[in-house]
C-alpha cells in the first residue's frame, strides 16, 4: 500500500484504483457523475462493490451513464439523484430523497463544476460558478452530515483545482455579485472548496468526530469541463479552444480521478489534506499530498466564508465553531 507523507509519495508501490479494496456494503454519492472524473469515480467505487449514487443535473445524461456502467461493470449497483447544485430548491429536495432511502452515506464526492462560464446569476442571486461549484455544495454537504458522521470510516472529498491559486475571495462578496472575470471566479470558487474543506475538517475534529474531511484536485484532466463552460457563453471558438487544449494536453479523465479516489479510500490520508498528481507541478502523476495556495491555508477566511456560506444558503450544520 502507498504510503502518503508530506509532499511526496513514498514507498515501493504506487497508489492506484487496484488499491481502493472491497466497499461491498458501503454508499457512495458522487455529484456530477455523468461524464468526466465524475464518472470515472463512480465507475471505481461501483466496481469495487460500493452502492452508487449518481447525483447530476441533466438526467439523460446520467441515464446514459449509469447503463454505460451497467454494460462495463461486471457487477454494479446504481442509483439515479437529480440534483442542481445552482438551485437551492433542487439541493434540499436531492438530500431529502438521499435521507429517506439510505440509512448510510460512507463516502461523499463533491465533484460536480461549471468552469468558464460568463457571469450569470443564479435564481438564489449568486454567480453560477460560486453557486455550482461551492454553494451549492456547501448546502449539500451540511443538509447530509448528520447522516455522514454517523456512518463509521466516512468520508467527504470536494474537487478543488490548481486554479485556486487565481482565487480572489471578498468575505462580503462570497455570492459574487462582483464577479465579473470569468477565470478569476473560476480560482475564487475553488479557493472556496480548500478553504471550505479546511474549516469543516477542524469542526469534525474539534467536536470528536472521526468523519475526513478532505480535498484533492486531478491535475490537467481531459474532460468536458472547459468546452462545456465555454458552450454556456456561446461561443464557438472558446468551446473548440477548451476541448482541444484538454484532448491535446491533459491525462486521461481515469487518471485524473485517482487522486479523488485516493482521498475518498486510502488509509493513509488524513484530516483536511489535499490530494492531487505527484508529477510536474502536479499536473500529472499518481496521487500525493499538494499543498494548497498561502490563502487556501486562512483559518480566518475559511471561518469568515463559512459564516457567510450558512447565510447565504440558510443551510447551519449541526457542528459548532472550534474554540
Amino acid at each position: 500500500m502507498i504510503t502518503i507523507s508530506g509532499s511526496e509519495v513514498t514507498g515501493a508501490d504506487v497508489w492506484s484504483a487496484a488499491d481502493i479494496g472491497d466497499l461491498t456494503g458501503r454508499v457512495a454519492l458522487v455529484t456530477g457523475a455523468n461524464s468526466g472524473i465524475g464518472y470515472e469515480t463512480a465507475r471505481a467505487l461501483a466496481q469495487h462493490g460500493a452502492h452508487v449514487i449518481l447525483a447530476c443535473r441533466d438526467d439523460e445524461k446520467a441515464r446514459r451513464a449509469r447503463d454505460k456502467l451497467e454494460s462495463e461493470l461486471e457487477r454494479s449497483s446504481l442509483e439515479l439523484l437529480h440534483l442542481d447544485l445552482a438551485d437551492l430548491v433542487s439541493v434540499r429536495r436531492a438530500a431529502d430523497n438521499v435521507l429517506a432511502d439510505h440509512a448510510r452515506l460512507d463516502i461523499l464526492v463533491n465533484n460536480a463544476g461549471v468552469m468558464g462560464t460568463p457571469y450569470r446569476q443564479t435564481a438564489d442571486g449568486f454567480e453560477l460558478q460560486m453557486a455550482t461549484n461551492h454553494l451549492g455544495h456547501f448546502a449539500f454537504t451540511g443538509l447530509l452530515l448528520d447522516r455522514i458522521v454517523t456512518t463509521a470510516r466516512s468520508r467527504i472529498v470536494t474537487v478543488s483545482s490548481h486554479l485556486h491559486r487565481m482565487g480572489q475571495l471578498r468575505q462580503d462578496d462570497v455570492a459574487g455579485a462582483s464577479f465579473h472575470n470569468t477565470w478569476v471566479s473560476y480560482g475564487t470558487s475553488k479557493l472556496a472548496n480548500l478553504l471550505f474543506t479546511a474549516e469543516l475538517s477542524r469542526r469534525l475534529q474539534a467536536a470528536g468526530l472521526q468523519t475526513l474531511a478532505v480535498a484533492a484536485h486531478p491535475g490537467w484532466t481531459r474532460s468536458n469541463l472547459a468546452g462545456s463552460g465555454a458552450a454556456l457563453g456561446n461561443s464557438r471558438l472558446r468551446r473548440k479552444l477548451g476541448r482541444a487544449a484538454g484532448s491535446m494536453l491533459g491525462q486521461s479523465a481515469a487518471g485524473g480521478a485517482l487522486p479523488v479516489l485516493c482521498a475518498a479510500t486510502s488509509s493513509s490520508v488524513g484530516p483536511g489534506q489535499y490530494i492531487g498528481p505527484a508529477h510536474l507541478f502536479g499536473l500529472y502523476g499518481p496521487p500525493a499530498v499538494a499543498r494548497p495556495s498561502r490563502r487556501a491555508r486562512d483559518l480566518v477566511a475559511a471561518a469568515a466564508l463559512w459564516e457567510a456560506s450558512e447565510e447565504l444558503t440558510d443551510v447551519r450544520y449541526p457542528v459548532d465553531t472550534p474554540v
